[in-house]
């Protein structure tokens, strides 16, 4: 039974960290992505979902590498800092970041939820 319970506190810790670093990365990008994206607004929904997804490997990893519950946690919350420091560094190498997401750069839009991406592979990678 233990294996099973092991599955469950994972599967529901990872997600709500997936829930979390979603809310969180709404709040630090200075638009809102969802009003966007209920719009039919392609380019953010691909930036939020790049960076969901690269946060998303950094957990999968988190919990495949590591036997510590507060271990996997830890490494949770390091990939979370990993992605805000990426959003916030690609705002400063695109000016006008923001701007162009919003007014449904679909180039922009890729290429932020790319570099998101490549970065929760390679964050993932290092804690193998």
């Amino acid at each position: 039974m233990e294996p099973f319970y092991n599955y469950v506190v994972h599967l529901f810790s990872g997600l709500l960290m997936v829930l979390l670093f979603a809310a969180i990365y709404l709040r630090v990008t200075p638009f809102c992505e969802l009003s966007l994206i209920r719009q039919g607004i392609v380019a953010p929904a691909l930036s939020l979902g790049g960076a969901i997804i690269g946060f998303s490997l950094t957990v999968a990893s988190s919990i495949l590498h590591n036997d510590n519950y507060l271990t996997f946690l830890a490494w949770g919350a390091a990939g979370l800092v990993v992605q805000l420091l990426t959003y916030m560094l690609l705002g400063r190498l695109v000016p006008r970041l923001p701007d162009l997401l919003s007014a449904n750069n679909v180039a922009a839009g890729a290429f932020a939820g790319t570099v998101a991406l490549v970065v929760g592979i390679i964050n993932a990678a290092c804690m193998s």
